[in-house]
């Protein structure tokens, strides 16, 4: 049994540098730069512009993490290539946010404003005052980031008013019936 991801070859763009040391692997490029162990039972190899990742064995396992580490591998290589970003909407009247320095200071309705610092290797861009751009090179962190901003106000069902993901349809549900 083999891994349908892990059998895909992993393609190195221009301008990344791979280094593999045994299990562990390391990417640099203009992003910067990210490592990643590799699970034992897996190798990892560069052949020319590719890294080929292949198992010991065929246990259940092995399988699993071969998916996970071709995965892990190509989200690290993207990452210090071009980075991930994420793109959020703040949708409803007086929701809004600004830049204090690093940090963005929300007004979604509550008696205060709520500020977020960014995390480490992430940063923040207001293209204006009802849109948030996450980005970063690691995909994992970009992710949890743009969750941690959703959470503060969740979009609801009847007007669509909170903090929702650009690409993120809401479902809406009609109020109640008039007579």
């Amino acid at each position: 049994m083999t891994s349908h991801i892990g059998k895909l070859p992993v393609t190195i763009p221009a301008g990344v540098e791979v280094n593999i040391d045994g299990q562990a692997f390391s990417a640099k490029g203009p992003q910067g730069s990210d490592s990643y162990m590799i699970p034992e039972g897996i190798t990892a190899r560069v052949d020319g512009d590719q890294i080929v990742l292949e198992t010991a064995d065929d246990s259940r396992q092995t399988s699993a993490y071969h998916g996970l580490a071709r995965a892990m591998v190509a989200s690290k290589v993207k990452g210090v290539h071009e980075g991930y970003t994420k793109t959020l909407d703040i949708v409803g009247t007086g929701y809004r946010a600004q830049m204090k320095g690093k940090s963005i200071e929300f007004s979604l309705g509550y008696s205060h404003t709520i500020t977020m610092d960014p995390p480490e290797g992430i940063t923040f861009e207001l293209p204006n005052a009802n849109q948030v751009v996450v980005k970063g090179m690691d995909k994992q962190s970009v992710g949890q980031t743009a969750a941690n901003i959703r959470a503060l106000r969740k979009p609801e069902p009847y007007k669509g008013k909170g903090i929702k993901y650009s690409d993120e349809h809401i479902l809406r549900k009609a109020g109640k019936a008039g007579k």
